[in-house]
């Protein structure tokens, strides 16, 4: 778990820069842009890279535990039958 939190800390920035990034290239391309746009950028971007990061960690984190293998093993055993 303490190893999901570190990654999932280093994620957050990372969503906060990807976030930046967006904002700004809103900004440079439009000449009309409202606050309301930005922040709508800004939160679907870092919420987009949050949410899809953090699954992918979810997954790499349960494959190097070992639990996807005591599933499997369990879900062989009751094909079995």
């Amino acid at each position: 778990m303490h190893r999901f939190w570190r990654l999932f800390r280093l994620l957050g920035l990372f969503a906060v820069i990807v976030a930046a990034i967006a904002v700004l290239l809103v900004m440079r391309g439009e000449e009309g842009v409202h606050i309301h746009m930005l922040i709508a950028t800004a939160l679907g971007a870092g919420f987009t890279v949050l949410v899809g990061g953090a699954l992918m960690t979810l997954v790499f984190l349960s494959a190097s535990s070992g639990h996807d293998d005591a599933a499997a093993s369990q879900h062989d055993e009751g094909s079995d039958q």
